[in-house]
């Protein structure tokens, strides 16, 4: 047999493939519209329908992955049914994220992650402005950071909880990549333009190649493309994405120290998440300004053997030298092991509030 008839009947075989998946995407498609048929039927008068189910879409993409039996690698098989969910969602309701931007910036790739392309993205100059976005109702969620692996805690989404009632419904992990970018390839740079938090995640690296450059701390990295794309002598720490809406060349790739350098953002909402399987669950407790006041906080999750994923601490709004701790530990508020553990924090604590409970990232 030739390579030509080989190859002809390989891609007539692809072809039927296509049809079948094609067909079987449209019947998913058609259950869909049936699902929200069935919750419009259902529906409480007054109570506003809720399409988007964070804990549901994790278990599907949990499953995908289990499942899979490759070539494909799980990752890349979740994203592809990533975006067959958020076609099949659009068809039930057409999600409005809201994202710190501008357009360009690691939120924006972490929403899209999340949430597929199929959801509308608006951009929003600050975290403040996503939270106020999605408590007017003006979007459905909001897409905020919240810590990196390198540079730590962002401290105005922490902030930003005192004083809203939005929950946490969902987290996304992203790897960070940083590129050099400027206009032309021999371009002679004279000062670099990042978001600060880029410039610390890339600061020996600038050490090594670049002493001596003037580094200029901006809104975003998308900002500092924007900069960099209109200033002769200027280049940006930014993302691929940024590279190509700003017509930039990348002078150096991945110059980020350390390469598992991973961002981590907080999907929030008006709406309570009910469990998953595999979740996560966030709380800010203020204590009294006491001795032994840590230990106190810390004290009932080791009787329950509940781990700790993450503990932060911030001065509170009230009171000079008082502080109060957001703390991520496994689990599900609803979760039997969970309750008595919240009960207890509540006594103990001067202020105790439940940020959410939200399937971990799945990807």
């Amino acid at each position: 047999m030739s390579e030509a008839r080989e190859l002809e009947q390989l891609r007539q075989q692809i072809d039927s493939l296509d049809q079948q998946i094609q067909s079987l995407i449209n019947q998913r498609a058609r259950c869909a519209q049936q699902v929200a048929e069935v919750k419009h039927k259902y529906a409480q008068p007054g109570e506003p329908v809720v399409f988007y189910r964070p804990e549901r879409e994790a278990q599907v993409l949990r499953n995908v992955m289990a499942r899979n039996e490759g070539p494909l690698p799980n990752e890349g098989m979740a994203r592809l049914f990533r975006e067959i969910m958020s076609q099949c969602l659009a068809l039930e309701e057409p999600l409005q994220v809201a994202y710190l931007g501008p357009e360009g910036t690691f939120t924006q790739q972490a929403a899209v992650k999340h949430f597929g392309h199929a959801v509308t993205c608006r951009s929003q100059i600050s975290i403040a402005d996503v939270f106020r976005e999605v408590e007017s109702g003006a979007a459905h969620y909001g897409v905020v950071p919240v810590e990196n692996s390198t540079e730590g805690v962002v401290t105005h989404t922490h902030d930003s909880f005192f004083d809203s009632s939005l929950k946490i419904c969902g987290e996304v992990a992203l790897r960070i990549h940083h590129n050099l970018l400027v206009t032309t390839p021999d371009q002679k740079v004279e000062r670099i333009y990042s978001h600060a938090q880029s410039l610390g995640q890339c600061r020996r690296w600038l050490d090594q190649h670049y002493p001596g450059i003037e580094r200029i701390a901006v809104s975003s990295n998308a900002e500092a493309a924007r900069r960099a794309s209109k200033e002769e002598g200027s280049a940006a720490i930014a993302s691929e994405a940024a590279a190509e809406l700003y017509q930039l060349h990348t002078q150096a790739a991945n110059i980020e120290d350390r390469p598992d350098n991973t961002t981590r953002f907080l999907i929030i909402g008006r709406q309570p998440t009910t469990p998953s399987g595999d979740d996560k669950t966030s709380v800010l407790i203020a204590s009294r300004n006491q001795p032994g006041a840590l230990y106190q906080v810390l004290e009932p999750f080791h009787k329950a053997g509940i781990s700790l994923t993450r503990i932060e601490t911030r001065p509170a709004r009230s009171g000079t030298w008082s502080y109060v701790f957001f703390i991520d530990f496994e689990g599900h508020r609803d979760d039997a092991s969970i309750a008595p553990v919240m009960e207890e924090l509540r006594n103990i604590a001067v202020d105790f509030r439940w940020l959410g409970s939200y399937p971990k990232a799945v990807m």
